[in-house]
Parts: C-alpha cells; structure tokens; sequence
C-alpha cells in the first residue's frame, strides 16, 4: 500500500476555461444569460444537465428538460429532444457512432432504454432503432448504471434495488437480443464494466458493499466474489492495457485494482470519492474531505451543498501526482481530443491539456528527479535516443557530484546510443580506473566495442594485474558469447607478455596462426607447434606447413617429414585421438612441399619414395626430384655394389612410365650426371633412333649399330642408309656388316643401286665382290619387272581397242533391242517398256517403281556410280599437292608414286560431263561417250 502524501506532486496539464468560439451568436441554448463584460467570453452549457459522456469525437450531455446535447471539438452545441421529461444515463460507444440512453417519458419509475444510431437521421435527430423497458420486473426500480460492450453484444444495466440485467445478442435490435436478470442483491449497483480477453467476456459489477465478477460469454454465467468493498456512483473505471484492463474501485479509505478472479494492489488516498476515471495512464480521481458515505452520496445526491473538491491525476506506474487542482461542485470529468474536461455546475467546462514529454522531463531535470524522469519516459514510449540522453544527464549530474560508482553505471545504460569515447574520457585518471574498467566490460558484453575498446580494457586488467577478471573476460564457452575482437586481444596479451592467455584465445577461437606464432616465435615451442598442426582441419594444418615448414624442418625434421607423409597422402586430424578413422582424409600436394627440404636431402629422399610408393599417382615434381636425387647419389658414390644398387634404381624409376610427359627433363638430368644407359633408354623410349644410332657409331660399337637398325629399321628405314654410309666411310674390314646391310636394303628396297654404289665407292677397302651379289639380284628382279610391265601394256591397248570398237559401233549403227523378258522381274516384256543402251529392258511400270533417275538404267546404275565416285575421287586428288608432295618424299619408290598420279589424271586437264541424257530410249551418244566408256571400261576389267 502507498500513501499518496508521499508521493510528489507536479503541475504536468496545463488549466484553461473553454471560451465560446469565435462568432458565436450567445450563449448556448436554455443557458442562463450573462453578467459582466468577461462572462460572455466563456462557454456556458445548458442549464439542468443531470449526466455525461464523450466519444466518437464529441462531448454528450443529457439535462433535465428530456433533451441530450452534443458538443464538438469545434465547440458547436447542437441537441435534440430524446425523452418527454428527463434523461438519467448516457453511454457512448467509442469503436461505434451509437448512444445508449436511459430516461423518463412519463411520471413514475418507468425509465425507458433508447439506442440510438448516430449516423443515420429521422427528421434530423438521430434515428432510435430501439426502445424497451429498463426494468427487470414487475417492481419498480430506479436505473443507477448502465454499460454496453464494444462488440455491441452484450448490454448491463444496474439498479438501486441491487439487481443487474443483462442484454445479450444485438442490443441494436429487439428481435436479436435477449434480456435476463443477471444478478440479484441487497445494495444498491453503483458500477458495471465489461472486460475481453481474448474469446472470454468478463462484467464486473460492484455494490456499496462488494464487488464481483461475471463470466457472460459462457452459458451459467459462473460469479466470482472479490471483495467485500463497494463504491458510491461513477466511483468505479476499468483501467487500460498498461494496467492490464483492471476494475478500478475507489473506496473512501482505498483505491482498489480488481482482475476478473482475484484483488490487485490498492492505494490509499485519502478523501471521500466522488468520481473515478481513466485516462491515458492516469487515475482521476475527484474527492472532498467531508466524511460522506457512498449511501448517502447514492440516495441523497440533489441535497449536497456546494463546496469545494479536489481533482488529482495519479500516475500508479510511476508513483507520483500529475496534477492537482480545486473546482467547486465538479458534474463530471470526461476525456476526448486528447484533453480532459471538467464540467461544474455554473455550465463552464474546464480544459486540463497534458503538457508535452520533453517539457515535463525539463521539469524534472530542474530538481534533478532522473529516475523520476526515466521511469516517466519509459511509460510515455520514450524512444531509445530519448531516454539514453536522460541517463547521460544522470551521470553527468552523478559524476559532478562525486559519485562515480553511480555515474558508470548510468552511462552504461547509454550503451549503442552514446559515443563511448564521451565516457572514457572521464575515466582515463588512474583512480577512475576501476569504473572505466567497468564500463569496458559492459560494452564488450553488448558487442559493440571495437579493437580500441579491447585494447584498453586489457590494458587496464593488466595495470591492474586483475588475472582473475582477465581470465574470466577471455575464457568465455562459445564463439558465440565473444564480445570482443578476439586478434586484438591476442595481440595485446602478447605484447604484454601473457602468453598463456594469448594461446587460450587462439586455441579456442581458431586463430592458428597466432597460435604457431606466439609457440614458435616467443615461446619456441617446436614439439607442440607441430602437434597442433596435426590437429587443423586440413585446409589449415596444410597452409600452416607451407608457411613454417622451413622452421619445424630445421629443429624437428624426422617429426616433421613423419607429419607431411600423413599429410600428402591420407591426412585426418588427430583431436588427440578421437578423429573418425572411418571417414575419408584429404591429402595436399606433395610437389608442394619439396622446397621445405633444401636443407635435408635425407629427408627429402625418404618422403620421395614413400610417396611414390604409397601414391602411385602423385605429381610430376616428385617423380623428377627422386630422380634427381638417385642420380646424385649415383654419381658421387665410390662403392662399387652401392653404386649398382643406385644405377638399379635409377633404371627402375625411369621404366617407371613416370617421364613420357616430360622426356626432355629426364633426359637433360641422365646427361648431366652422365647417366649413359638412361639417355639410351630415354632416347629409344623417344624414338630418337637417329640419337641412338649417333651414340653407338661415336663408340664404334658395329654389332649395336646393326641391332637399332633391325629393331628400329621398320619405323625408320633411312637407318640402314645411315648405316651403309658409316661403314662405307670406316678404314678397316667391314665387309660382314656391310653384306648385312646391304642384304636388308635389298629386301625393303630402300635405296636405288646406283646410290648403293655411289655409297661405297667412298670405302676403299670395299671390293665388286660385296655387292656382285647384290647387282645381279637387283637386275634381275627388274628385268622380271619389266616383263610384267610389258605385259600388262599390251593387255590394256587391247581392251582399250575393244571398247573403242564399241563406242564406234553404238555411234554408226542402229541398236536392236531384242530382250523378250524385263530385266527386273524375268516376265515377258509387254508395252509400254523401257529399253537402254546398255542392253537392258523393263516394264514401265517394272521400271518405275525401281528406278532412282529417269535416265539411268536401274541394273548398270550400281556399276557405273562407282566408276563416277572413282571419277570424282580423282577430281579432288588433283589439287591435293601436300599429299603429292608427302607420299612422293616418303616413299621408296618415287616413279611409282608420279605414275600413280599420272594414271589419275592429275596432270591432264580432264573435263567430265554429268548431264542427264535429254530422251529415255535413245539418249544423245555424243554427250553420253565418255561415261559409256568409262563404264564399258569398267566390266571389261
């Protein structure tokens, strides 16, 4: 419970009497006239308003006479006649333009209940669209409240004899509502409000002596008592969201809060209540010190005396009086335009406008309340900008003051909206030390510290040699929860020598380099740099190795070529022994790593050969560098079986069918070491056959030279020519190879005699006798050539006179077809038919149906097309001179080569003529010669 003497008091609206509008003809309607050149100037309400309401733009009187007003914002009274005597009640919806009424046509109790649509006129009042009886029954009561649901579903009315009614369904329309009595009790009703939340609907209804609650949206209608309290007349509110939509009771002693199932807080303000309102966050309560009990204040209203009353604005979120003021005989306190209004009984209307957030924060500033002012803007929605210019303002006033410890801790509120740098300016002193150290902290716990900020605060945990705060600042669970630049912080904690905690930040966050950095550089710690690498994913352990392989190499170099085979070859990272053994490794490029062994040929040699054992398939470079290596070591070795073990391996590696890509490197290393059976192995594996050849006849080696050219002979015949001019230029016997060669030469015919001749006439121990034999077989084998020569001469004049003959023939005489049976189905042959040249005769129909050209003859056409795609063949081989050229210089023979295309034709000028015959039966036989002949030609052979 607080008090409300304790609370402060401001002056947070601003008071104002509404003055009549400009223009205005008099004073409104029924008012009495008045006295005094300043009481025109104010607005003056009818005379005799007994109730009040606001809503849907507009402030609603209704008044003794039966009629109820409307006041605009614009200040224009406009009324009509509702009821034939008075109006008692008025209740305006404010999501609807509808009015609900209660009132008096006639005299007795027999109030009536009106609604009224707004929006729509009758004779230009507004149209009522439902009238019914108040009361429940059959006992007259008088009507004390009356509310309505938003939804427009539901509607309560309460009454002096304790009974509350309840109108559910359209309360617009009769035939869709229902009316039922709700409630029954022994005091008076003095208030009723429904509340929603979500699909439930809640009435509470409160008594001069307690208050309860409904669940109406249901069908048993379940009652919850909550208290034992009442309230007189509009001594009751339902507040809003901000404070959950609670039933607000004020009871002399206390304002109660009530949910729909249980009491909330209470606050005792002191005073006899006379009216309870709501608005935007505030409680309105108007009161007066005279002792009067809600009894009397229900049954005996008319009879009070005027006197003074007390109009407050609490504001329960905050704790404090918005506002105080004394009127005298206040009618009521309505809310709408975004002011309060306060209606006494002379007719003038009170304007109570809420000053503006930022002036009543510059009040609060003045008497330094800046956790009034934030409470205050944190209620008014302040925006974040706002309310961090508050908190800089506390601690400026708390860091002028001295406290220090305060003013950190609401610059700290200004986090992300103040620059820092404001902050730690005020703190660099080395006694503020602490706080700066604080406020350091909170800004890397909100992410928004850049690498200053974290060198600064290390700085300070370092000054301070705090390793416990340094430790707890650094060693965080997750990636996740870093508030800082993790390489800042490394790179201050190893320039101030804590190198333990630099490698807990980089082991954790996955700074590798700065890991190796700090063990290889500063701590020199070689074993369990390398051992970390081993743990690195494969992307990282492989570019760590290339960037301090060198290093590792030269301290630990069986440990570090032990790491690199695992790395090239199948490499899964050791997470001290926990990796997935099954899951398939990375492995790097081996080549790569060659240079890191400059230094360490043993090394070198060993992680070579267990590459290209365990990894057949690895690059060219380490292949060449093995090489390279066995080919140095064989040729520095002085022990004879080492030295044949190296020659062995280096032969080995070669045959490897590693350098076919790269023959020339393999074979300039070979003859920079002098590695003779390598270069003759390299050059046949080249087929160099003229450098293999060239090598042996350098050291006489006559047997060798006869062997290439046998076993390379094929591929490249001029090595017998090679060799018959070696031999013929040597001094001394070399008959038996000369025999040898020129036996061969023979065989093949590589090479004219009369070149065999000139060749040895350059050996002068060569006699006739080495090549007798050789002569007599070369004459007679072209003697027997030209006999066939000879021979196939005159067989050719002869077919060639035959086919001559019978070109002559079909040109001079007749042709007779004498052919009885069609040449495709073997039938007799009937009219029509087709006859050609050739010989053949068809049906017509027969012909037709087979043939592919009009005039081609369907049986010859197969024959004679070759002879004209042989014809054709020769007409592109005439520009063909590449070839020409090609076949004429490779081939052992190059008469035959020129004959060959002289049979072709490619040195006449040869015209061929395709055209179509222009008749089927008898063609043209000039046009037809040449292709006559051609295919005569063609079945003569």
């Amino acid at each position: 419970m607080a008090a409300y003497l304790q609370w402060r008091r401001f002056v947070f609206f601003d008071k104002e009497v509404v003055k009549e509008p400009l223009g205005s003809d008099g004073p409104a309607p029924g008012a009495a006239p008045a006295s005094g050149p300043a009481a025109s100037k104010f607005l003056c309400l009818p005379p005799g308003i007994t109730v009040c309401d606001s809503g849907r733009g507009s402030l609603v009187f209704g008044d003794m006479e039966g009629q109820i007003w409307f006041l605009s914002r614009s200040l224009q009274l406009t009324g009509f006649q509702a009821y034939k005597l008075r109006v008692t009640h008025l209740y305006q919806l404010k999501q609807h333009n509808i009015l609900a009424s209660v009132g008096e046509d006639e005299q007795g109790i027999n109030p009536l209940v009106k609604i009224w649509n707004l929006d729509k006129r009758d004779g230009g009042n507004p149209l009522c669209t439902r009238i019914f009886p108040a009361i429940p029954g059959t006992e007259p009561t008088v009507v004390s409240c009356l509310t309505v649901h938003e939804n427009l579903s539901f509607m309560a009315i309460g009454f002096a004899d304790g009974s509350v009614t309840l109108n559910k369904g359209d309360i617009t329309r009769d035939r869709h509502s229902k009316t039922q009595i709700l409630h029954k009790g022994n005091y008076p009703v003095t208030g009723l409000a429904f509340r929603q939340a979500g699909k439930t609907t809640h009435l509470f209804v409160v008594t001069t002596e307690n208050v309860q609650s409904y669940i109406v949206s249901g069908k048993d209608y379940p009652r919850v008592e909550l208290d034992v309290h009442g309230c007189g007349l509009r001594c009751s509110a339902l507040s809003d969201p901000s404070q959950d939509l609670q039933f607000i009771v004020a009871g002399d002693e206390c304002v109660y809060l009530y949910q729909p199932d249980e009491r909330g807080p209470c606050f005792a303000f002191e005073g006899h209540k006379l009216i309870a309102h709501w608005f935007r966050g505030y409680l309105i309560i108007v009161s007066r010190d005279r002792k009067v009990s809600p009894k009397s204040e229900f049954t005996s209203r008319d009879s009070q005396s005027s006197d003074k009353q007390i109009l407050n604005i609490y504001d329960l979120c905050n704790k404090f009086i918005a506002y105080s003021a004394v009127f005298e005989d206040v009618v009521d306190v309505l809310a709408e335009w975004g002011s309060l209004y306060v209606l006494t009984r002379d007719g003038r209307v009170h304007a109570l406008q809420e000053k503006d957030t930022q002036t009543k924060l510059e009040m609060l500033f003045k008497k330094n309340l800046f956790e009034m002012a934030i409470n205050l803007a944190k209620s008014q929605h302040l925006d974040s900008d706002g309310l961090a210019q508050i908190f800089m303002q506390y601690g400026d006033h708390l860091y002028s003051k001295g406290n220090h410890d305060g003013a950190v801790q609401q610059y700290i509120r200004t986090i992300g909206k103040l620059e820092p740098s404001y902050v730690i300016r005020k703190f660099l002193d080395a006694q503020r030390i602490h706080n700066l150290t604080a406020y350091l902290q909170t800004l890397h716990r909100q992410s928004l510290a850049n690498a200053d900020h974290t060198t600064l605060l290390l700085n300070c945990y370092t000054k301070l040699k705090d390793s416990v705060k340094l430790e707890e600042f650094i060693k965080t669970k997750s990636e996740s929860e870093v508030h800082f630049d993790v390489e800042t912080a490394i790179r201050v904690l190893r320039q101030a020598g804590y190198y333990s905690h630099a490698l807990y930040l980089a082991e954790n966050h996955a700074h590798h380099e700065w890991y190796l950095k700090i063990q290889l550089e500063d701590i020199k710690n070689y074993q369990e740099a390398l051992r970390y690498i081993g743990k690195l994913p494969f992307e990282q352990a492989e570019s760590n190795m290339k960037r301090y392989g060198k290093i590792l190499m030269h301290h630990i170099p069986e440990q570090m070529t032990q790491l690199l085979k695992g790395l090239c070859t199948d490499y899964r990272p050791s997470l001290e022994g926990q990796g997935d053994r099954e899951a398939p490794g990375c492995r790097a490029n081996s080549e790569e790593f060659i240079p890191i062994f400059a230094n360490n040929p043993r090394e070198l040699k060993a992680f070579l050969e267990h590459m290209s054992a365990v990894q057949p398939d690895s690059p060219q470079g380490v292949y060449d560098t093995l090489l390279e290596l066995r080919l140095q070591n064989w040729a520095h070795e002085k022990d004879p079986q080492v030295k044949e073990k190296l020659h062995a391996e280096a032969i080995s590696l070669l045959k490897s069918g590693r350098f076919c890509d790269v023959f020339d490197k393999a074979l300039v290393l070979c003859q920079m070491h002098d590695f003779q059976d390598g270069v003759l192995y390299l050059y046949e594996q080249g087929k160099l056959y003229q450098q293999i050849m060239h090598y042996h006849m350098q050291h006489e080696q006559y047997r060798q030279v006869i062997a290439v050219c046998e076993r390379h002979g094929e591929q490249e015949p001029s090595l017998w020519e090679q060799a018959l001019s070696y031999f013929a230029r040597k001094e001394e016997d070399c008959k038996e190879y000369v025999a040898a060669v020129l036996k061969h030469i023979e065989n093949k015919n590589l090479m004219p005699p009369l070149l065999v001749v000139q060749t040895l006439a350059h050996n002068s121990t060569a006699t006739l006798s080495v090549i007798r034999d050789y002569l007599v077989q070369k004459l007679q084998k072209q003697s027997q050539q030209i006999a066939q020569d000879e021979l196939r001469v005159r067989r050719y004049r002869e077919e060639t006179t035959r086919i001559r003959q019978e070109i002559q023939e079909l040109k001079a005489s007749p042709k007779i077809f004498q052919k009885t049976k069609c040449s495709i189905c073997n039938s007799a042959l009937e009219l029509p038919s087709v006859h050609f040249l050739c010989g053949h005769s068809f049906h017509q129909h027969c012909f037709e149906s087979y043939s592919e050209s009009d005039a081609d003859c369907p049986t010859c056409l197969p024959e004679n097309r070759k002879v004209m795609d042989m014809i054709r063949a020769q007409e592109q081989k005439r520009d063909l001179h590449d070839q020409f050229q090609h076949q004429l210089k490779c081939s052992n023979d190059s008469f035959s080569v020129i004959a060959d295309y002289f049979g072709r034709g490619v040195f006449n000028k040869l015209t061929l003529l395709t055209d179509p015959p222009t008749a089927r039966l008898t063609g043209s036989l000039e046009s037809g010669l040449q292709r006559d002949l051609l295919m005569h030609s063609r079945r003569g052979t």
